[in-house]
């Protein structure tokens, strides 16, 4: 078993059994592999088609709702890239993320059920951010 002090007098005991870090691998790695597959999925076009949740004023923006999707999916694709490695940073990048998200959601006055569950999403970046204080900086190992 592997001790670490992640603050003074803290001691987090990292195993693949602790559940505080089942919880960091958990939000460490979805956040990794959702905004990547968001991300793509942007210019594929295969899960949905992205624009219909976009506020038109936004997609004037770069001249069509489809160029700023696509825009939109590479800051995905590189904020899931972010949390890869930098969990501690990428984790609040991806919490103003959908903040966004939520905001653009509101603007088009309609799917407020995903505005909600992105809400949910939003609180889990930022619980990643938490547990990242404790789990993503290099390792102090107690005797």
């Amino acid at each position: 078993m592997k001790t670490q002090v992640a603050a003074p007098g803290v001691l987090i005991h990292e195993t693949a059994h602790e559940p505080a870090y089942q919880a960091y691998q958990i939000l460490h790695w979805g956040f990794v592999i959702a905004p990547i597959i968001a991300g793509c999925d942007k210019f594929l076009m295969k899960l949905t088609d992205w624009t219909q949740y976009l506020w038109a004023p936004l997609g004037n923006i770069f001249g069509s709702a489809r160029t700023f999707m696509e825009i939109v999916g590479a800051i995905e694709i590189v904020a899931g890239l972010i949390v890869a490695f930098k969990p501690k940073v990428g984790a609040y990048i991806v919490a103003a993320w959908m903040v966004g998200i939520i905001v653009n959601l509101l603007l088009l006055q309609s799917y407020y059920d995903i505005a909600l569950r992105d809400l949910g999403l939003c609180l889990a970046a930022i619980a990643l951010g938490r547990l990242s204080a404790y789990f993503d900086h290099p390792r102090t190992v107690a005797q």
